[in-house]
């Protein structure tokens, strides 16, 4: 363990990096049995208390726990090659981060994990906005394509505001296992007014744009009539994607987390521009 100490805290040969994992999606993730071994926590019913502790404080923080600690039961190797089961959490680079803020500060590894994980997560707030800025752009085209995509409809007979309600459903229920809008609204808790679109990460954001033109695509492509055929396209094509992301072992667009309102996102963003604009000259 001296030697794991004495190396670089924000590099590669970190101690942290070492036991970081990654899913088959590419997401990093840190099990809480490899970090209680590293902090130098010999009795694991002692780690469980700072994990607690974290939780609390993530909670307090306004983020989702789940999003960032995830119980599990993983197999560990005991003696003479056998293997037994035991509790466990996956845990966020953010869960880490609140780990080592709440573990035993008296442990040397514990004071170069704080530096470790704050380095760490402030570069990942900065990638973070690189982030929301696709994101904005995500929903801008999503919005011109949805234009193109009515327009496809209208051609194939979908003349009506209500028909078209109704044709937007259908490509939603394929794409989220049966939810319609409404459905997906009540989903992710979001009040009277608030558009599911403005509410959606650049993930699910990216799976209805393809949704769009995709639909959009094959109903001129096939030159689609009557509305009955046009609706079950659209749900047709959302199914497909539905699939594709299965196959891929990625999340379902219903369970992934609702977003924050992205009309909030560009109001800070002129706010930021502002204030950089009217601060005086360094010089």
């Amino acid at each position: 363990m001296a030697n794991e100490i004495n190396k670089t805290p924000t590099g590669k040969d970190s101690p942290f990096e070492q036991i970081k994992r990654t899913n088959e999606t590419g997401n990093e993730f840190w099990s809480s049995r490899d970090f209680a071994q590293i902090l130098g926590y010999s009795d694991y019913r002692n780690f469980e208390q700072v994990i607690k502790k974290a939780k609390t404080a993530c909670f307090n923080s306004g983020q989702r726990i789940e999003d960032h600690f995830v119980d599990i039961t993983e197999m560990i190797e005991i003696g003479k090659g056998g293997q037994r089961s035991v509790s466990s959490v996956y845990m966020s680079r953010y869960a880490c981060y609140l780990i080592v803020q709440n573990a035993d500060p008296g442990k040397e590894i514990v004071a170069l994990g704080q530096t470790y994980f704050a380095i760490q997560t402030r570069r990942q707030e900065v990638s973070g906005q690189e982030i929301e800025d696709k994101r904005r752009l995500l929903r801008q085209e999503i919005k011109t394509h949805n234009v193109r995509l009515a327009g496809a409809a209208k051609e194939a007979g979908v003349i009506k505001a209500s028909d078209y309600a109704i044709f937007q459903n259908h490509g939603y229920k394929g794409l989220y296992g049966g939810l319609t809008a409404q459905d997906i609204h009540n989903r992710k808790r979001l009040k009277k007014g608030q558009q599911i679109l403005d509410h959606m990460g650049s993930t699910e954001l990216a799976a209805n744009l393809f949704r769009a033109t995709q639909t959009e695509e094959k109903l001129r492509r096939e030159n689609i009539k009557g509305k009955e055929k046009a609706n079950r396209t659209h749900r047709e094509v959302g199914a497909k994607i539905r699939q594709t992301i299965k196959e891929l072992g990625g999340t379902m667009p219903e369970n992934l987390p609702a977003a924050e309102d992205i009309k909030k996102l560009e109001t800070k963003q002129k706010k930021a521009l502002k204030s950089k604009n009217n601060r005086p000259d360094d010089n």
